[in-house]
Order: C-alpha cells, then sequence, then structure tokens
C-alpha cells in the first residue's frame, strides 16, 4: 500500500508536475501544480474527494515529481505526457494529425503555400485551419487579392519569362523583376494583415493608399488598389460577419452514451472558417468543466496559438478560469480572455458549435452501431463467436512492373488505418499475383509478436489466391485463422462476387444484399485503393527517375550541380558539350558522355 504521510514529507512547496503510477508501473495520472505539496495532500484527506479521484488514490503505487521553473512550463511538460502516455485517469485530446498552415517563407520576394507538419522551415505560419480546403481556399483568394507568388524557390530562382499565373493576374512575376522589391513587400504587408485577421485596418490602409494615388495623378495604381478594396469587401459581405469583425474560437462540449465530443467552431475576423469535432479521453466522472479545460490546455501550444476571444458553454472556475487566461496570454503574447455568457451573434455561434458536438456523437455512436452489426452478421454466417480483427490482402502491378502488395485491418474501430502494412514485393517474375501474394502473406505472419492474428484473413482473388494463402498459413504452424477468397464477379462489378472459405468445396451461401456481405466488400475494395495507390507511388518514383542517374561518374553532387547550373532537366538536354563542359567539376570527356546519354534514342 502506498504511504502517503512518508511521501508527502519529502514533497517540495515548488511548482512542477507528478507522475503516478499503479502496481505494474503503468502511468496512470500526471498533474501540474504550482506548489506541490499543497496539491498532492489534497489527494489524500480523510473527507470530500469525489468518486473519479478516490478510484484514482486507490491503484496509486508510486508517485514521482518534477520541479519546473513556473506554473506554465509544468503545464507544458503535463501536456506533453499526456499526449505520449495517454494515462487511464487524465482527460486526453485523441488526435494525432497534424494541422494545416499558411506558410509565408522569408526573402526579398516570399511566397505562400500550403504547409502541414513539424515547423522546419524559417518563416511565418499561419493557422492552424480546420481543414484543407479551407488553405487551399485561402490561398486561391491570396493570389487575386495580393498577387503573392505561391511557386517552389528552384521554379522561381531559375524563370526567364513570365508564367501562365503573371498573365491571368494571380502574381506579380517578381521572379522577371515585373515589380518592384518594394513594392513587393507592401503586398507581402497586405496578405499578413489578411491573413491575421485585420481586414478592417487593412482596408484602411488601402483608402489612404488610393488616395495618395490620385493626389499624385497615380490613377492606374489607385484603380488597382480600388479593385483590392472591393475585392475585399466582397468577400467581407459574402461570410457571417459579427459586428466588430472579431476573431473567437467557440468550444462546445456534449456527452451522451458514455461518448464525449468537444466542438471548435473557428472564427476569424468575423467570418466562420469551420468547424471541427473531437473525442477526448474521459474517465468517469469528469465534469464538462474540467474537460473542457483539460481540452484547452492541450489543444493550445506555440504551434496553435489561440485567438484573442475563447467562449466555452460551461463555465470555469473564477480560479481556473483566470489562471487559464494567463497562461495563454503568456504563451500568446497577447491578451486572452475566456467567456461563458454571451449574447446575439456570439451566443448563435456557440449553440451551433454545441449542436455540432451533439450530431458529431450520434454520427460516431451510429458508426459504431453499424461496425458492430456488420461484424455480428459476419460472425453469424461463419459461426464465430465474435470477430475482433479482419485483414485483406491485394496485388497491384503495371504489366508486372513494381509489384506492391496491401494489407488493411478491420477492427471494431472499423477500418484501422494506423495497422495498414504494404509489401514492395522484390525478386519474382513480374506479373506472377501468386508468387507476389505468398511472398506478402509470409512476410506479414512470420513475425506476429507485435501484430496479433486477426480471426479472418481475405484474400482478392479465387480459389486460386485463396489456396497460396492455406498453403503459407499451413507452413507457418497457423491454424487459428479464416481464410476467404474473395473471387471477382463478371465484369468485375460489385455484387457478383463469390466467396470461398478455406476448406469447404462450395461456395459460401450469402445475399449481396446483406450487412455481412457489405462489409466484405468494403474491406477488400480498401484493399484494391491501397494497393494501387502505394503501387502508383512506386512507379511514378520510377520513371521521374533522372537519366542522369545511369550515367556513370555522375553521382548525387554533380547530378544536383547540372541541375542547378541549367535550371533543370529540359535546359540540360538542350545544352550542348561545350556548355556542359563549363559546369565545375566536368571534363570536356565527361561532357561528351552526358550529351551522347540525354540525346539516346
Amino acid at each position: 500500500m502506498f504511504d502517503s504521510a512518508a511521501f508527502l514529507k519529502t514533497v517540495p512547496t515548488k511548482p512542477g508536475i507528478y507522475i503516478m503510477r499503479d502496481a505494474s508501473d503503468v502511468i496512470i495520472y500526471v498533474g501540474k501544480a504550482k506548489n506541490l505539496k499543497n496539491r498532492l495532500s489534497s489527494y489524500f484527506r480523510a473527507s470530500g474527494l469525489s468518486t473519479k479521484t478516490m478510484a484514482l488514490v486507490s491503484h496509486i503505487a508510486s508517485i514521482e515529481v518534477t520541479i519546473t521553473n513556473s506554473e506554465n512550463d509544468a503545464l507544458r511538460l503535463e501536456s506533453n505526457l499526456i499526449k505520449k502516455h495517454r494515462p487511464r485517469y487524465n482527460v486526453s485530446l485523441i488526435d494525432d494529425k497534424s494541422y494545416p498552415y499558411i506558410y509565408l517563407s522569408l526573402g526579398q520576394y516570399p511566397r505562400l503555400a500550403y504547409y502541414r507538419g513539424s515547423k522546419k522551415h524559417k518563416g511565418r505560419y499561419f493557422g492552424p485551419y480546420p481543414s484543407s480546403s479551407v488553405v487551399r481556399d485561402t490561398l486561391d483568394l491570396m493570389k487575386k487579392l495580393f498577387l503573392i507568388r505561391q511557386c517552389e524557390d528552384s521554379v522561381f530562382k531559375h524563370r526567364t519569362r513570365p508564367c501562365l499565373q503573371y498573365q491571368i493576374k494571380r502574381c506579380s512575376a517578381p521572379c522577371v523583376n515585373k515589380i518592384t522589391p518594394e513594392q513587393y513587400q507592401k503586398d507581402v504587408h497586405n496578405a499578413v494583415l489578411f491573413l491575421e485577421g485585420n481586414s478592417q485596418t487593412l482596408i484602411s490602409e488601402l483608402v489612404s493608399r488610393m488616395q495618395q494615388c490620385v493626389a499624385d495623378l497615380k490613377f492606374e495604381a489607385a484603380a488597382v488598389i480600388r479593385d483590392q478594396i472591393k475585392a475585399l469587401q466582397a468577400v467581407q459581405s459574402t461570410n457571417d460577419i459579427e459586428q466588430g469583425s472579431a476573431s473567437l474560437d467557440l468550444i462546445a462540449h456534449a456527452e451522451k452514451g458514455g461518448l464525449h465530443a468537444v466542438e471548435v467552431l473557428t472564427i476569424r475576423d468575423g467570418r466562420v472558417l469551420g468547424a471541427r469535432a473531437y473525442f477526448p479521453k474521459v474517465p468517469s466522472n469528469t465534469d464538462a468543466p474540467e474537460i473542457l479545460q483539460s481540452f484547452i490546455e492541450q489543444y493550445y501550444d506555440a504551434a496553435r496559438l489561440p485567438p484573442s476571444h475563447i467562449i466555452l458553454n460551461h463555465a470555469l472556475s473564477i480560479e481556473n478560469g483566470a489562471w487559464l487566461e494567463s497562461h495563454l496570454s503568456e504563451l500568446s503574447h497577447r491578451k486572452i480572455s475566456i467567456a461563458h455568457h454571451v449574447k446575439g451573434q456570439r451566443a448563435r455561434w456557440l449553440d451551433l458549435a454545441h449542436k455540432n458536438a451533439e450530431q458529431a456523437i450520434e454520427i460516431k455512436l451510429a458508426g459504431a452501431s453499424n461496425i458492430q452489426h456488420r461484424l455480428q452478421e459476419l460472425a453469424d454466417l461463419l459461426h464465430l463467436p465474435e470477430i475482433e480483427r479482419i485483414e485483406c490482402f491485394d496485388i497491384s502491378h503495371s504489366f508486372g512492373e513494381k509489384t506492391v502488395a496491401s494489407d488493411v485491418v478491420y477492427t471494431k474501430e472499423g477500418l484501422t488505418k494506423k495497422f495498414y502494412r504494404r509489401f514492395n514485393i522484390e525478386g519474382i517474375t513480374g506479373g506472377d499475383d501468386y508468387a507476389a501474394m505468398r511472398q506478402a502473406i509470409t512476410r506479414r505472419f512470420s513475425h506476429t509478436e507485435d501484430n496479433p492474428l486477426p480471426d479472418i484473413l481475405l484474400i482478392d482473388g479465387g480459389k486460386n489466391q485463396l489456396q497460396v494463402g492455406i498453403d503459407v498459413m499451413r507452413e507457418l504452424g497457423i491454424d487459428s485463422v479464416v481464410l476467404i477468397g474473395v473471387a471477382k464477379g463478371e465484369g468485375r462489378k460489385v455484387g457478383l462476387e463469390t466467396l470461398w472459405k478455406a476448406g469447404d468445396d462450395t461456395p459460401i451461401d450469402i445475399e449481396s444484399t446483406s450487412a455481412a456481405f457489405h462489409l466484405i466488400t468494403q474491406i477488400r475494395d480498401e484493399a484494391h485503393r491501397f494497393a494501387i495507390e502505394g503501387h502508383r507511388s512506386q512507379r511514378d518514383k520510377l520513371r521521374r527517375r533522372s537519366v542522369l542517374e545511369d550515367i556513370k561518374g555522375i553521382g548525387p553532387q554533380r547530378r544536383a550541380t547540372l541541375l542547378s547550373h541549367f535550371g533543370g532537366l529540359s535546359a540540360l538536354k538542350n545544352a550542348t558539350i561545350e556548355d556542359i563542359a563549363k559546369v565545375p567539376g566536368i571534363s570536356d570527356s565527361l561532357a561528351k558522355v552526358i550529351h551522347e546519354a540525354l540525346h539516346e534514342e
């Protein structure tokens, strides 16, 4: 039993985090505190503990403490640990996808681009945005309003004449000096104001510039600015604008059937940019304010800064609300306010966020019910007590080139992409699907330590493909998996497939309208898609392979030097032997070899 009295004597009164573990040394809770001793002492009071806290304390076997410089530092460390370990008694934001941003590079002529992933490049990042479509729509709008380039730097550096984007007035062609650096930077400044949600400030600045151009008799420049102002005003008029053009996030919690959803409705510059539902892992007996606070602590960070206003559908305690405002203000270097009671448009938006959260739960619950129904019907058909995991293999290639096998997985959560695998097939005769299937299944089931065996293995193919799977499983000594071959119907039409079960001489008697049949075809189609996607990627890599890679004496460094010198393979092909020989590191004889290789029929 954990000796809390002895432990508490050793705990300092400084800020930090604490990690609670159970008897199996598994982390069950991570917490933060301004005063570690006071906070940890509260867990071991004689009375007044919630049901959730009592359950947590009953499982504590050890606690480790880490001191930090401040409570904000403790929050950042706590958030990272919760995301990493997802302890049983923490509210955990489950979100392993990175969000899309708009990226603005540095330099004399910066570019705007869609960006997703870790922020490795220097420059400014605007977002995150709720979806890729919002980012792409915004980038399209930026082209029309500000004519900022969006081409890759490698293309920009080697252009000798304006591209189509300049011709259709979607770029100012800084690549060929159609605009001065000073004017381009003004356009960049305007774009930044827009992306920051300061459209009103931008319009005011543009009006002043337009008036100055008129005063200076620069009527053509004034007309360009006038059109920009009209376009910006048109953008505002087509969106749901709040008076004051605020930027805020409305965060609403809902719960049904033990499933919790948190909906974030994103408003920038008074415009609804989009909404997204999250389904955090929530311990039992956790109330809505605690869920919202934990969500906010994990949702906002240096990569996802909060807007000026955050509105919740449940009030935080005065102490927690004040602390969270202070933390977010420090994080974003500006005043952040958190509110609960709102009126007018904000109240309508908050109600919309709450309804969306409820709808998200309904959809998820319906999906879970449908998944369970399909699995149960298939289990009944195959006389299995339960189905927890189904895997399906398919093969894809183009006339035997770059053969790829896919392995997709279906669980009680539906199609579970984190378990998907692809196998690049090697060492077989091109086009031998049986050999490809044998290799893929062998590689998958030779190592089952980290991947549990499925209840059912689907093989896209008829009896012969199924026999390959039977042979491999027999060789590996695996006899607990049900194997089913999915043979294509006449004309490959959906609904005409024939299903063969290993060990049976007759096909499975199944209605094409049944839930079980729909489940099998859904998984088979997903395996087909995943295999084709992988094959095309490998094939395209092969076809993109530069002819330079096959020339003896041309390694990666020389290849890069040649392409950089000429601005691409096309220009290199048009070069003479003498031109090629002028490239540093290229001798006359090597230049001749390169020229001949580039012009072989």
